[in-house]
């Protein structure tokens, strides 16, 4: 049982993070220009640049970028509190 509960977990927190990237985005385009258009729109990348590896006849790209903005914390931090209120 605690395997899906971790499982569960890691999933609504990437959600939470993906969904939570692109309302602030979105909330973020409406505001006029300010300290909150700042405060929603700025992101922080976390995470590598793609790189390409090419041999003789196989080449692959690797890479991994996550953008983190306010409002990504915050569902984050509310999936979290969700997590620990629903599961103890």
């Amino acid at each position: 049982m605690k395997g899906r509960e971790i499982t569960f977990l890691l999933i609504a927190l990437i959600l939470a993070a993906v969904v939570g990237g692109l309302i602030g985005d979105i909330i973020g385009s409406f505001m006029p220009d300010g300290a909150v258009k700042i405060l929603f729109q700025k992101c922080v990348n976390v995470g590598f640049s793609p790189f390409t590896v090419e041999l003789f006849a196989i080449s692959f790209t690797l890479g991994l970028m996550v953008k983190i903005n306010f409002v990504s914390i915050l569902f984050i931090i509310l999936v979290v509190l969700y997590f620990r209120w629903w599961f103890l």
